[in-house]
């Protein structure tokens, strides 16, 4: 239904003539993610199953030559694909809005894997201080940017962090790129504690979209302004069903100067009742969340900020630790800046169809018999279930 194979098969690399095409190479990745293997060795093995010469129109190729070409493979090209996956969406309305009626684009950092024996030209390096000697680590580390719907939650796009920069280039270098591509795709950035600073405020408020953000100490000022007047405010209770909450909405902050205009400061003090499953005692948890942000009121409400504050849990529940639990997304398939870049925009586009898959196109009975992982490994089956049984030589 939403014809991304074409797409896909139109992504190309650096080889000048190929004996193997780029479309078999990532029409077999696609397959790995897509069934959750966890490696392209465990691909590899599953060579002699009838299904590669159909989806392939021939035979797999080795662990190491799809390890090669995806390091040549542009990953402007994947990045298109993510453009086509989205615009089908839009198309079919299967991406909508939460009830508040505001997109949300999350960004967040996430750290790939780190060792003290590889190291590529993508590399970055810290120290690491033992008390017995330091140490070099190499580590990588991307920016992802999920859009956050009612019921369905897309990553459109990864960028890398390189030697000598922060999370935060990377995340303002990333928001460029998808606000060229995806104009209209969402209303308000959601972020972290840690890009609360007036350059990545300023820089997404000069391209029209608002933002939310995460208070905390880095911001002294503004805080303890904000919480000098919600003392001296009575709040207001915003039913929920998961938890007791009472909110505090104040706007018209001037403590940040920075900032190319006044912002708005919103409180959530949460209480929830959870049960112990050690000794099945019943204990009261608390949080107390804060949040800066340049929406008014009038464009939304108190408890549609607090919900958007929320959604930034999303790209970690529901995108990298989805990804790297269920899909193998950290696992290092090439040690090679692009080859890992290539290889982590496909499991995105991989997760964002099987979600697509498993909440628009089946039916409501269907989803409630089976779980996603449990899908998942039908692919699996599918595809070991094609390998002839007895002993079979491996192809050459």
């Amino acid at each position: 239904m939403l014809g991304w194979e074409d797409r896909l098969d139109a992504v190309r690399d650096g080889r000048r003539r190929p004996r193997i095409g780029t479309r078999v190479i990532l029409r077999g990745v696609v397959v790995m993610f897509l069934g959750r293997l966890g490696s392209l060795n465990a691909l590899e093995q599953s060579r002699p199953s009838r299904f590669w010469s159909r989806w392939l129109g021939g035979p797999l190729p080795s662990a190491d030559t799809i390890g090669r070409v995806c390091a040549l493979v542009e990953p402007e090209d994947v990045r298109a694909l993510h453009h086509d996956v989205y615009g089908r969406l839009k198309r079919m309305k299967a991406l909508e809005p939460p009830a508040h009626g505001l997109m949300a684009a999350v960004l967040d950092g996430h750290e790939s894997h780190a060792t003290y024996r590889q190291c590529c030209p993508g590399c970055l390096q810290r120290t690491i201080h033992t008390s017995w000697e330091d140490h070099i680590q190499y580590y990588h580390r991307y920016v992802g940017l999920q859009l956050v719907g009612r019921d369905l939650h897309v990553m459109v796009d990864a960028e890398p962090q390189e030697a000598g920069e922060d999370e935060v280039a990377a995340a303002l270098r990333l928001v460029d790129r998808v606000l060229v591509a995806y104009p209209r795709a969402f209303d308000v950035v959601v972020l972290d504690g840690l890009y609360a600073n007036s350059t990545v405020f300023n820089h997404i408020l000069a391209q029209g979209k608002d933002v939310i953000a995460v208070l905390k100490d880095n911001r002294r000022d503004l805080l303890q302004d904000a919480r000098g007047l919600f003392d001296q405010t009575a709040p207001v209770a915003l039913p929920d069903a998961n938890c007791q909450r009472l909110g505090w909405d104040i706007e018209g902050f001037t403590s940040w100067p920075q900032v190319r205009q006044p912002v708005r400061v919103v409180r959530s003090l949460e209480t929830r009742t959870v049960r112990r499953q050690l000794d099945d005692q019943v204990e009261e948890i608390e949080s107390d969340w804060l949040w800066v942000t340049t929406l008014s009121k009038v464009r939304a409400s108190t408890r549609a900020v607090v919900q958007l504050g929320h959604s930034r849990w999303t790209i970690e529940n529901q995108g990298f630790n989805e990804m790297v639990n269920r899909w193998h997304a950290d696992h290092v398939y090439k040690h090679h800046p692009v080859a890992m870049l290539v290889f982590l925009l496909l499991a995105m586009v991989c997760l964002n169809v099987f979600l697509v898959f498993y909440r628009r196109n089946l039916k409501p009975a269907a989803r409630q018999a089976v779980s996603m992982l449990h899908v998942s490994r039908q692919i699996a089956a599918d595809l070991y279930g094609r390998i002839p049984s007895g002993p079979v030589r491996a192809p050459t």
